[in-house]
């Protein structure tokens, strides 16, 4: 199976600003987030990309 231009998760510290359709992680911190984000790339073989100061999101191209 091969996935392109596909969202594979999204990392926010706002919980409002998603409410599903992916993968959510919600973080305490802005660290946290960036710390998880930068994980979740690397495990997933995505790029994150921040889309607001309080979210990012995962993506496959």
């Amino acid at each position: 199976m091969n996935l392109e231009k596909f969202i594979l998760a999204a990392i926010t510290t706002n919980p409002q600003k998603i409410l599903g359709g992916t993968a959510v992680f919600h973080c305490e911190t802005k660290k946290e987030m960036e710390s998880i984000a930068a994980n979740l790339e690397a495990i997933l073989d995505g790029i994150a990309h921040s889309l607001a100061e309080d979210l990012y999101i995962i993506v496959k191209h």
